[in-house]
């Protein structure tokens, strides 16, 4: 079967390739031959750097990382329904999302009921990112004849996972068409983007419609604001009480170790830290991720914090909240482990990695607690790095090269 699979797309690539009838259409072709079948060409001169590891792989290992962040994410979503639903009862409605949940029932408080219910709101999320952002990587690759990059696979699922369950499906095609097309293709595609695609793409829906996307309420499907019908309800998430009452405000409504295991309202693959751990590990494991920007994160959100709360305020009680809280509600795990951690958009240098790390862990504290406009501080502390990530690496290449003159003109 594969034999004659190769023959027949060899016998058709004539018709691709240039001078071809269907050259234009090459890079759909190329996508397709690539998507089936593995590369028949290998280097064989000497001085030929040579490696297992390509853009390719890099994007499949980002993309598998962030399985777990999704499953545990559908899950989440039919257990806080559920949770929601045994409170004040259910009802039957027309909206389609209600209608694929009834075939199961709201009843059955099984671990597939809930990763049916997460899957009736994520999946079509997921399917219409994916499905308008390969018709812009297409578009743009047919333009400029050139490949199509599999980078959509990773920006397509993280900008799916950074959103809210109920996002309207119009909302999840304009924000990923501006991720695509004004974060990456006009700078010239996969590899020139200064800014990340996924966060670009949700920056313009943070911005474009903030009382649905502020980060202090996420929509919990089933339940609808008069607790009638089963249409949706909008919950304070852990920022949301954060931001109302301090340490106080998130310990009479959770406890930590729910916030670390994922049991709390948020977007869809925010909530655990544990499955975003597993991807963290997977991706510094395979050198896809840099641990010089983790840490720097990590470290600058732990000192600015402990700032904060010392400093103390007698009219923001966000003052109050440690670095132990910060870690595991809203975004910033997520954001650390697969936004801020992105290659193209980040500083490339070692010693600039760490500042770069650093300069967000403060950013998005100081969003955080000081700016009450903007409860969570993740996105906006990440893209602000990367407009600098330029000139971090441009200050740490110049004092290198300083450093190097001053040795010489001492020998």
């Amino acid at each position: 079967m594969k034999a004659w699979l190769r023959s027949v797309n060899e016998s058709i690539k004539p018709k691709f390739m240039p001078g071809g009838a269907q050259a234009k259409w090459f890079p759909i072709y190329d996508a397709i031959e690539n998507f089936i079948f593995s590369s028949t060409h290998k280097t064989t001169n000497p001085i030929h750097v040579r490696d297992s590891i390509d853009i390719q792989r890099i994007m499949v290992i980002v993309w598998l990382a962030a399985f777990p962040a999704m499953f545990f994410g559908m899950y989440n979503i039919g257990n806080q329904t559920l949770d929601y639903l045994t409170l004040v009862g259910t009802a039957n409605t027309n909206d389609w999302h209600h209608v694929l949940i009834n075939l199961v029932g709201y009843s059955n408080d099984s671990f597939l009921t809930k990763m049916w219910i997460g899957a009736v709101y994520f999946v079509p999320i997921y399917a219409v990112t994916f499905a308008v952002g390969i018709l812009w990587e297409i578009l743009f690759a047919v333009v400029r004849k050139h490949e199509i990059n599999e980078g959509l696979f990773v920006s397509s699922i993280l900008f799916a996972l950074s959103c809210p369950p109920d996002l309207p499906l119009w909302q999840a095609a304009m924000g990923i068409t501006f991720g695509i097309v004004i974060g990456k293709e006009v700078f010239g595609g996969t590899g020139k983007n200064f800014l990340n695609p996924a966060l670009t793409g949700r920056a313009f829906l943070y911005f474009a419609y903030p009382s649905q996307l502020s980060g202090d309420k996420v929509w919990i499907a089933g339940l609808s604001d008069t607790g009638i019908t089963p249409e949706g309800f909008s919950g304070a998430t852990p920022l949301g009480y954060a931001a109302e009452g301090g340490l106080q405000g998130l310990t009479d409504n959770f406890s930590w170790f729910d916030a670390f295991v994922g049991n709390i309202p948020g977007s869809v693959g925010e909530t655990s830290v544990i499955a975003i751990a597993i991807a963290a590990v997977i991706l510094l494991a395979t050198g896809v991720a840099s641990y010089r920007i983790i840490l720097g994160t990590f470290f600058g959100m732990i000192v600015m914090t402990s700032i904060l709360n010392i400093v103390g305020s007698d009219t923001n009680p966000m003052f109050q909240v440690p670095w132990h809280w910060h870690l595991v509600i809203g975004s910033f795990a997520f954001g650390l482990v697969f936004m801020a951690t992105e290659p193209v958009s980040g500083s490339g240098t070692n010693a600039g990695r760490w500042i770069y790390g650093a300069l967000i862990g403060v950013t998005v504290v100081l969003i955080r607690v000081i700016n009450p406009a903007f409860p969570e501080g993740m996105m906006l502390a990440i893209l602000f790095a990367n407009l600098f990530a330029p000139v971090i690496d441009h200050m740490v290449v110049s004092n290198n090269i300083a450093k190097r003159k001053r040795a010489l003109s001492y020998e």
